[in-house]
């Protein structure tokens, strides 16, 4: 029966733990949306900044599987290089490491004090970001309750003979013990796929004195390996730069573990050395308060120290894992249309960053659908080809817009905030737009053929349509400025240069039929100028309603 209590106790207290690091990443996703999405969006060739991505994000989710995950989708995506997946995977090990403090800082004197504070922004406050504020409040307090719970449900195991001769063949107090403890360490994190789990069993076990320190420093070294099986599941199926991603991952891990591994019994006596209070001492209800702090403290040394080392070799890196993941070639990979990963397993703000990369590819595509366009316009030969490219253009931008609206729908169904909620909004408003631009710049190629050589546009005409057309574009390269950018819109000044060109272009619709009425064009071409004309006054609406939409983007709630 005995068995049977510490069994309910323990899954118990697993469940309260693992409900508060949910709520806690939960509310501080939601709060930090914004942030973590311009983090993703600054990445660049710099590792110094990669690697301070990773552990921003990671410490903001509480989770470095799902940052490691999140890379391979975007190495898989093609929005990130090896290089800086690589950063970013250092920089996630270090950002683990604050769970560890979080966990070394449980008191069952302020779980519940934490639990009550939480709850009540959730009650009473009308600020949606005081809301998330005391759900995080509110997962700390979880946290602490289910370390406490898993506490008294190690008590008893301390006692126990039977319990203490199965696991005393990993008690690291030896070479042997060590590789044990790391290889299990790294077994169960595999199974239970959580290293934020595991270091809360581990830390608790340790607390209670079932496991000595050193066997508990061991155990978190394999964990740190047995993390990065999360990545390699999640690179099944992808490209070859993603396995190399995920094997990357990997092999640093064991790369590091293995040279801490020669120095281990000096690094236990060099942490002990830091902090001033003995991991050994018992306190008066039995359990052993300041072992945590040691292994936070060991935890976190160990994944900045080998962050420090690899930096240097990160290139290395990426080279080794590239020749051991070779392109074979098998099936030629074939670049996505889009390059979107799948948002089950991604957070809402990497989910919108990615999309948001994809606006701004297929703002680029529309750009280059214009010059096309226009060359096709302004020659005077009729080029088949470029018409055909045109049409395939417009057919790339249907697609990047279905895509982009199904996938930010799925992203939708996920927790978020309000705010990330009008966002989503706001990006599918833009899509639309951007395709309804595409459809019109297609329309106006297509009426080139109407044209023959003996009802050529030319003249007054033929400048006024080019000058207007030149134009619109401005005004639609100035609005895309908010999407690749991220500049504050002038809206005034966006509003009254659209009613500008829509003024203006009723002005040239009037003209071009005066011409004809004094026999200067061929009556034919007034409805070929006029749905022209027509086309590109789309265009300008189709470019304000984006206008706003970005503004709707960018704009901050509360």
């Amino acid at each position: 029966m005995e068995a049977f209590t510490i069994v309910y106790t323990l899954l118990g207290g697993l469940g309260i733990f693992f409900f508060g690091m949910k709520f806690m990443s939960d509310g501080l996703q939601a709060v930090a949306g914004d942030v973590i999405r311009k983090i993703i969006n600054s990445l660049t060739t710099n590792r110094f900044m990669a690697v301070g991505v990773g552990l921003l994000v990671t410490c903001l989710i509480q989770s470095s599987s799902v940052t490691t995950v999140m890379v391979v989708g975007f190495v898989n995506a093609g929005l990130m290089n090896l290089s800086q997946a690589i950063g970013v995977i250092f920089g996630a090990n270090i950002g683990t490491t604050i769970t560890g403090w979080i966990i070394a800082a449980s008191s069952d004197k302020y779980s519940l004090l934490l639990i009550g504070i939480g709850f009540i922004p959730g009650l009473f406050s009308r600020s949606e970001k005081w809301q998330h504020l005391g759900k995080s409040l509110l997962g700390v307090g979880m946290v602490f309750l289910g370390l406490q719970t898993m506490l008294t449900a190690f008590a008893p195991l301390r006692l126990s003979p039977g319990f203490l001769e199965s696991i005393s063949y990993f008690t690291a107090d030896h070479y042997s013990g060590y590789i044990a403890s790391i290889v299990m360490g790294c077994l169960l994190t595999m199974v239970v796929q959580s290293s934020a789990a595991m270091l809360g069993i581990t830390m608790a076990l340790a607390t209670s004195g079932v496991i000595p320190y050193h066997t508990a420093v061991s155990l978190v070294l394999g964990e740190n390996i047995g993390t990065t099986i999360s990545a390699i599941l999640a690179s099944i199926g992808a490209n070859v730069n993603a396995k190399r991603a995920a094997r990357a991952h990997a092999f640093f891990n064991i790369f590091s573990v293995s040279l801490m591994l020669l120095v281990l019994p000096k690094y236990f006596n060099f942490i002990d050395g830091l902090l001033p209070f003995d991991p050994a001492t018992a306190g008066e209800n039995g359990t052993f308060p300041y072992v945590a702090q040691h292994i936070a403290l060991a935890h976190t040394l160990f994944n900045v120290a080998a962050t420090l080392l690899f930096l240097p070799f990160m290139n290395s890196l990426a080279a080794f894992v590239t020749k051991i993941t070779p392109d074979r070639g098998v099936e030629k990979e074939t670049p996505h249309l889009l390059v979107l990963g799948d948002p089950s397993i991604m957070l809402p703000a990497a989910s919108m960053a990615q999309a948001e990369s994809e606006l701004r590819k297929m703002k680029d595509i529309v750009e280059r659908m214009y010059k096309l366009t226009r060359e096709f316009w302004f020659q005077d030969d009729f080029e088949p080809k470029k018409l055909a490219k045109i049409t395939d253009y417009e057919r790339i931008t249907d697609n990047i817009h279905k895509e982009i609206t199904v996938f930010l729908c799925y992203v939708m169904e996920k927790p978020m905030s309000h705010h990330q909620s009008e966002q989503i909004q706001s990006m599918i408003k833009i899509a639309d737009e951007l395709e309804s631009v595409a459809d019109y710049i297609e329309r106006l190629a297509n009426y080139r053929e109407r044209f023959k050589k003996a009802e050529s546009l030319s003249g007054e005409s033929r400048t006024e349509f080019f000058q207007f057309m030149d134009e619109v574009w401005v005004f639609f390269d100035f609005v895309g400025k908010g999407l690749v950018d991220g500049e504050i819109l002038d809206m005034n000044g966006i509003e009254l240069k659209s009613n500008e060109l829509q003024l203006w272009a009723d002005s040239m619709r009037e003209k071009h039929l005066d011409r004809i009425s004094k026999g200067t064009y061929a009556p034919v071409t007034a409805l070929t100028y006029s749905d022209m004309v027509v086309a590109l006054r789309k265009i300008r609406a189709h470019s304000f309603l984006m206008a706003t939409a970005i503004e709707n983007f960018h704009s901050k709630h509360e």
